[in-house]
C-alpha cells in the first residue's frame, strides 16, 4: 500500500463525504484515476481562520494508495487558513513589512516572516505550477506584466489565473483556494509544490472553485 499524503478537495465536508461515498472522487496518482473509498480520518487540529479541522482519509480501490483529503481552505502543515496566508503575501507584494502585516492579521511576526521567506524560496516552482494551468486556459488567460519581485510575481500570476478560471467555469473563483488546489496544499512546503500535481487535482470537484470564507 502506498501513500500520497494530500489530495485537495472542496470545503463543504458534507459534499466531500457524499462524493467520496458515491465513488465520485478519483485517485490523482499517475496512470491511475480509479475510485477512492472512505478510509477513516486524519488527526484533528485547529486552523486559525478555518476552525477545527478533521480531514477525511481515502484509499484508492485500484492502486491501494491512501490520501488525506485536505480542504482547499488550508495548506499542508500550516496553522492558518490559506486566505490568511494569502492576505499576508498580498500585503508583502504591495510593500508592507512583516510586523505591520502581523499586527493587522493578529498572528506572530515570526510566522509572517516565515511565510514571506518560504514563498521567496519556492517561488520559481510555484510559478511553474501556475504556468501549467495558464497554458491550458489559452485565450481565457491574460498574463500580468513581468516583475522581478518573486512575491509580487506569484500574487499577480495567481490573480490573473483566478480571473481566467472564473471566465472559463463561470461564477467566482477564490484566488487563494485556487493556489491551494494548484499546489496540492504545498504552496509553502519546504520544496514547494509537486510539479505534477496542480490542475489535475481540480478535476475531482467543481466546488474547489467556489468563493467563500
Amino acid at each position: 500500500m502506498g501513500v500520497h499524503p494530500v489530495m485537495t478537495v472542496g470545503v463543504d465536508r458534507t459534499a466531500v463525504e457524499t462524493a467520496l461515498c458515491g465513488g465520485e472522487l478519483r485517485c490523482p496518482g499517475p496512470d491511475c484515476g480509479r475510485r477512492l473509498a472512505p478510509w477513516g480520518s486524519a488527526r484533528e487540529r485547529a486552523v486559525r481562520g478555518a476552525g477545527r479541522l478533521v480531514p477525511r482519509r481515502a484509499m484508492c480501490t485500484g492502486c491501494g494508495c491512501t490520501h488525506v483529503l485536505l480542504p482547499a481552505s488550508v495548506l499542508l502543515r500550516r496553522a492558518d487558513a490559506v486566505t490568511v496566508i494569502g492576505a499576508a503575501l498580498l500585503a508583502k507584494a504591495t510593500g508592507a513589512g512583516h510586523r505591520p502585516i502581523a499586527a493587522l492579521l493578529r498572528v506572530p511576526a515570526s510566522t509572517v516572516r516565515g511565510w514571506q521567506r518560504r514563498i521567496v524560496a519556492v517561488a520559481q516552482r510555484v510559478l511553474a505550477v501556475f504556468a501549467a494551468l495558464a497554458a491550458q486556459l489559452g485565450t481565457d488567460f491574460a498574463p500580468p506584466a513581468p516583475t522581478p519581485d518573486p512575491v509580487a510575481a506569484v500574487v499577480e500570476l495567481l490573480g490573473a489565473l483566478s480571473s481566467a478560471v472564473a471566465r472559463r467555469l463561470g461564477g467566482s473563483c477564490s484566488s487563494w483556494r485556487l493556489a491551494a488546489v494548484l499546489s496540492g496544499g504545498r504552496l509553502l512546503s519546504p520544496s514547494g509544490p509537486d510539479l505534477a500535481s496542480g490542475w489535475a487535482a481540480g478535476r475531482n470537484t467543481n466546488s474547489l472553485w467556489a468563493a467563500g470564507p
